[in-house]
């Protein structure tokens, strides 16, 4: 089992930075892929970035050279750094965790939220 506790979440103007952490219970956290996941009023939730088990991140077209996935495996954490936020990027973030190379999602936390204003 796995919980995972999302924070960092805020209100801040389009152009600003902010730094999402979720961090994971367990003592096998570096055999899970990680990945962040948002969802915006209105729409469906959809995946932001994910990390690799093996470390290799992935990014959604639209976060691609503005945000940044990392992980620190000895603390059980894992990243999602937000430059360049725009009024679009305004949701709920979700941390997730899937074992190595299975398809689904199985764990996820309680999600924080972030608000850009134009």
């Amino acid at each position: 089992q796995v919980q995972l506790v999302e924070s960092g979440g805020g209100l801040l103007q389009a152009g600003g930075s902010l730094r999402l952490s979720c961090a994971a219970s367990g003592r096998t956290f570096s055999s899970y892929t990680m990945g962040w996941f948002r969802q915006a009023p209105g729409k469906e939730r959809e995946v932001v970035a994910r990390i690799e088990w093996s470390g290799a991140p992935y990014y959604a077209d639209s976060v691609k050279g503005r945000f940044t996935i990392s992980r620190d495996n000895a603390k059980n954490t894992v990243y999602l750094q937000l430059n360049s936020l725009e009024p679009e990027d305004t949701a709920t973030y979700y941390c997730a965790a899937r074992y190595k190379y299975k398809s689904s999602w199985d764990y996820w936390g309680q999600g924080t939220q972030v608000t850009v204003s134009s």
